[in-house]
């Protein structure tokens, strides 16, 4: 069993919920069927189905890239994750399936919503020998929070660590995404790996970004990605591209448990890279 340091769970914040908001975290989770939304989530969820019915099909797709991608890092010894962005809880959760392959494995959820991570508190339970935290930040305080010393005990900086950032770049721009994934290449461990998943309208067109349309009208801008710029935005941070380099979501390593489904039903790129 590893000897991680040992931390005290931050408190959740108290915050205005902001229920008459669309929040990214809330819609995603009642497209894909789930409970925890509001009025504004449903009314943004319906507007976007409306524009393109198969957006429930490419999240799916994208919620499968996560397990096949939390299984590929397991078997090659990852045994610390770091979840930017985790969403609503909906089993099988990233530590369901790292401690399903390695049981005293360490995984931390990030969320900028009190609600995801009031949720995740009570529903996220680890294995006995592993370990789950929770951490209230937004994706731009990655920075800081990657110096912040006390949080740094999370995880053992002297072993890899995976980092999962699955649908939450495209809510940064261009110029933001660069910095921010910088700083977390400059922070991490050599032989770190850095899973993403990020939408596009390459496969999909116009219903994609219909939907992307829906996003900003919700106050929630999204930024589309072609494969070719998914790629740059890794590499010029310093990442090496595993194989098979950018791919739709459904067609990354498929050996592991998917279903193929039509490219022209998915709009989302997925990659893993590896610092070197």
């Amino acid at each position: 069993m590893p000897a991680w340091p040992p931390y005290t769970q931050e408190p959740i914040p108290r915050t205005e919920l902001h229920t008459d908001r669309a929040h990214p975290a809330r819609v995603y989770d009642c497209i894909l069927g789930g409970k925890t939304h509001f009025a504004a989530d449903r009314q943004a969820a319906a507007a976007m189905l409306q524009d393109w019915p198969d957006l429930v099909t490419s999240m799916r797709a994208n919620r499968a890239f996560m397990h096949r991608v939390a299984r590929w890092l397991a078997r090659r010894g990852l045994d610390q994750f770091l979840d930017i962005g985790t969403g609503i809880p909906t089993s099988p959760n990233l530590h369901e399936v790292v401690q399903g392959t390695r049981p005293t494995a360490r995984i931390a959820y990030l969320d900028n919503d009190p609600i995801v991570l009031a949720h995740a508190r009570a529903l996220l339970r680890g294995t006995p020998d592993g370990h789950v935290d929770y951490l209230s930040a937004d994706l731009r305080d990655l920075p800081g929070l990657l110096s912040d010393q006390e949080r740094r005990q999370l995880f053992d900086w002297s072993r890899p660590l995976a980092v999962l950032a699955l649908a939450v770049l495209q809510f940064v721009t261009d110029n933001d995404a660069r910095t921010l994934l910088h700083a977390l290449v400059q922070e991490i461990p050599s032989r770190s790996y850095l899973a993403v998943s990020l939408p596009t309208a390459d496969t999909a067109g116009s219903a994609a970004e219909h939907v992307a349309d829906r996003y900003a009208a919700a106050g929630i801008p999204v930024v589309m990605r072609t494969a070719a710029e998914v790629a740059d935005l890794l590499v010029s941070s310093g990442l090496d591209l595993a194989p098979p380099g950018v791919a739709l979501v459904h067609r990354w390593h498929p050996e592991l448990g998917t279903s193929l489904e039509a490219d022209t039903t998915v709009a989302m790129y997925g990659a893993v890279a590896i610092k070197p």
